[in-house]
């Protein structure tokens, strides 16, 4: 039996243009109160862009490995499925990834404005990422 993540009638997977090795399914946005909630999935063996995060985040790793790595590119920590993690938000860049399959991981975004930067090996911001980056993701919970 395959899982729900598995069936595009349960999870319609989208991307966001350039960021490789991840795809994303927008659950709820609560603008009101500013709680974003998203499965993520990152590529078993792959890796995201740098980045850093703005915001409150907490998650969920429902299937899989969650990968986080240094800016150095060294293993920083590894989320087996069940585990939960409150993560404030950081200056510290890292990247995040699947380990040996695909990891699957549920978080709560909290935050109303910008949430992630997407910076270049130079550790320079080349992109941000704010709530309507995700908003237009969002089929209103169908």
């Amino acid at each position: 039996m395959a899982a729900f993540y598995d069936d595009e009638r349960v999870i319609q997977w989208k991307t966001i243009e350039g960021i490789d090795h991840l795809s994303l399914s927008v659950l709820d946005l609560d603008e009101s109160n500013g709680v974003l909630h998203v499965l993520f999935r990152f590529a078993a063996n792959e890796r995201i862009l740098l980045h850093r995060h703005l915001t409150l985040n907490k998650t969920m790793t429902l299937s899989g490995e969650h990968h986080l790595y240094h800016a150095d590119g060294k293993l920083k920590e590894v989320r087996p499925a069940g585990r939960f993690t409150v993560a404030p938000p950081s200056d510290e860049p890292h990247r995040e990834g699947g380990g040996e399959q695909d990891a699957i991981v549920l978080f709560a975004i909290y935050g109303s404005g910008a949430l992630y930067q997407a910076l270049d090996e130079q550790l320079n911001v080349v992109r941000t990422l704010a709530v309507q980056d995700f908003a237009h993701f969002y089929d209103g919970g169908r």
